[in-house]
């Protein structure tokens, strides 16, 4: 069974309006938006998906990273897996877009952390809708963070705050 070649993925934040435009063009209002020393912090609630209740996405562009939660509906339901994808940021005053390098890691916490999107990500560079410094970007970006991750034994919050970052993640609900 081949891969299907997805077309790249951009999205822009307006921090001024808190809105996320996805390269599909839909646009969703997010309930956080908030500039930080290390990134751009969001929030947004995922009415469709049945099992969670919103994605938690921080933006990490120094380190070429999207980190992303989706919080479960239930405090019951199992947790999922926090992903870190690769991603090229690109800000302004106004606004943050990244835009999608295909390949990323699945860090469940308490066991080891595993690649994935590998085979969308083998489809596009095939395809050439990634071009090869995109696909060497993201390449480099997953394996130097699979080996920082290991050191702090899987544990993004530890690999977090060795990279100097304090704030807490999963974050917990605002109230």
């Amino acid at each position: 069974m081949s891969a299907v070649i997805t077309p790249q993925l951009v999205d822009v934040v307006d921090t001024f309006t808190s809105v996320r435009n996805y390269s599909s063009g839909t646009a969703r209002q997010l309930t956080t938006c908030r500039v930080e020393p290390w990134g751009l912090r969001t929030e947004c609630p995922t009415p469709e998906d049945p099992f969670s209740e919103c994605e938690v996405t921080w933006l990490l562009p120094d380190l070429g990273l999207r980190l992303t939660y989706l919080r479960p509906r239930s405090r019951h339901a199992r947790s999922t897996p926090s992903v870190l994808t690769a991603v090229r940021v690109q800000r302004d005053t106004r606004s943050w877009r990244t835009t999608d390098l295909l390949l990323g890691l699945a860090v469940p916490g308490g066991t080891t952390a595993r690649i994935v999107r590998s085979e969308e990500f083998a489809a596009a560079v095939a395809g050439r809708v990634l071009r090869s410094s995109d696909a060497d970007l993201a390449l480099r970006t997953v394996h130097r963070t699979l080996e920082e991750i290991s050191y702090q034994r899987h544990d993004i919050s530890s690999w977090l705050c060795s990279m100097g970052i304090y704030d807490s993640w999963p974050p917990m609900p605002e109230i």
